[in-house]
C-alpha cells in the first residue's frame, strides 16, 4: 500500500511529509538528505502479513536514523531485515557499533532494541525490509545483537533473501489473501535460523536447525523452482541429510517432494502462457523457462493438471483477454 510519493507533495511540504511518514510507520527518528526538495523524490509502501510489516522504500539519496530513546513503544522490540534491492547500487548500514556496505544479495539485521542504527544511500537507491516483534523469534536479545555482524557469513541468508523478494514482489495479493499468516511464520522461522546458525551455541544451533529444516527446504525449492537439475539428491545435499530423510520430512510435512516441485512448475508456466507480456515467447521457451525440459513431458504434465494443452490454454486465455476488452469498450 502507497503511504507516501513525494512527487504528490508540494515542493515546500515535501522533507516534513517523509519525515512524518517515516517516523509514523517505522520509528525513524532522524532524516538526513542530500538534494534540495525540488529534486528530492521518494516513495514508501507498507504492507501488513500477520506479525510481519514489509516495508519498499526508493529513491534519491538519504540516510534514515533511528534513536532507540525515540523509537515509539510499539517499535522498541521490533527486530528488522533489510536488503538492498537489484539494480540500486549501494547502501550503508550502521548497527550497534557494526558498519558495512550494503549491496545487492545482502542481508542487514537491526534490532531496534539496541541504542540506535542509521541506513541510507547516494544517488538513486532503494530499500526493501521487513519488521517483527522479537517475540515471534523466541530468542534472546544478546543472541539477536551477536547475529548482527555475522549475517553475511550464514548459509541461511540466500535463502532468506529470496523470501523478502518474493514477499514484495507479491506483497499486494499476500497481504490481501489467506496465505499471509502462513508466509510470515516460514519468514520468522528462516529469521531465526539465520540468526542462530552465526549466533547460537552447537546444541541451540542444532536444535534450531531441526525445527527449521522444513521451512528451509521449502525456501530452497522456491529460491531454485526453475532450475532443471533441482532433484532430491540436490536438495539434500545442500541442506546436509539423506534423501530419505528429506523424503521423510516432506512427508511429515504433507506433501510430495516431486509432486510440490512439479505443481508450482505447471502454476508458473500456466500463468506465463496467459500473461500478454509473455506473448511473443513459444511454448517450449516458456516450458524451459520453468525446468521442463521436454516438451512433450510438459504438455502431457500441463494436460493431467488442467484437462487441456499448453497451446489450447494460451489460446483461451488471449480470447479471454480480448472478450474482456470488448466488454470494457
Amino acid at each position: 500500500m502507497l503511504v507516501l510519493d513525494t512527487d504528490d507533495v508540494p515542493v515546500a511540504d515535501r522533507y516534513e511529509a517523509l519525515r512524518a511518514v517515516v517516523a509514523r510507520e517505522g520509528g525513524v527518528s532522524d532524516v538526513e538528505e542530500d538534494e534540495p526538495a525540488a529534486a528530492m523524490w521518494k516513495r514508501l509502501e507498507v504492507w501488513n502479513l500477520g506479525p510481519l510489516t514489509l516495508f519498499d522504500t526508493r529513491g534519491t539519496s538519504v540516510r534514515f536514523v533511528r534513536s532507540y530513546r525515540k523509537t515509539r513503544r510499539e517499535l522498541v522490540n521490533n527486530v528488522s531485515i533489510m536488503t538492498q534491492a537489484e539494480g540500486f547500487g549501494t547502501g550503508a548500514f550502521g548497527c550497534d557499533g557494526h558498519q558495512r556496505h550494503l549491496k545487492t544479495g545482502g542481508l542487514g539485521l537491526v534490532p531496534h532494541m539496541v541504542a540506535s542504527h542509521e541506513y541510507g544511500w547516494s544517488g538513486s537507491g532503494r530499500s526493501v525490509a521487513f519488521s517483527v516483534d522479537i517475540a515471534q523469534l523466541d530468542l534472546p536479545v544478546d543472541t539477536v545483537r551477536a547475529a548482527i555482524p555475522l549475517v553475511r557469513h550464514s548459509p541461511v541468508e540466500s535463502l532468506l533473501l529470496q523470501q523478502l523478494r518474493l514477499l514484495r514482489r507479491h506483497a499486494d495479493r499476500f497481504s490481501a489473501g489467506p496465505e499471509a499468516e502462513a508466509l510470515a511464520a516460514a519468514t520468522v522461522q528462516l529469521t531465526r535460523a539465520l540468526i542462530m546458525s552465526v549466533a547460537g551455541d552447537g546444541r541451540v544451533r542444532e536444535e534450531v536447525s531441526r525445527e527449521t529444516l522444513l521451512t528451509r527446504v521449502l525456501a530452497y525449492l522456491r529460491a531454485h523452482l526453475t532450475e532443471p537439475d533441482l532433484t532430491p539428491q540436490r536438495v539434500a545435499r545442500a541442506h546436509g541429510v539423506s534423501v530419505r530423510t528429506l523424503y521423510r520430512l516432506c512427508e511429515e510435512g504433507g506433501f510430495s517432494l516431486e509432486q510440490w516441485i512439479i505443481r508450482r512448475r505447471l502454476e508458473g508456466a500456466r500463468a506465463d502462457l496467459a500473461a500478454p507480456d509473455q506473448a511473443h515467447r513459444t511454448v517450449e521457451a516458456v516450458a524451459r523457462s520453468w525446468g521442463f525440459t521436454r516438451p512433450a513431458h510438459f504438455s502431457r504434465r500441463f494436460h493431467q493438471a488442467y484437462g487441456t494443452t499448453p497451446g489450447q490454454w494460451r489460446r483461451h486465455a488471449r480470447q479471454g483477454v480480448a472478450l474482456s476488452r470488448e466488454e470494457d469498450e
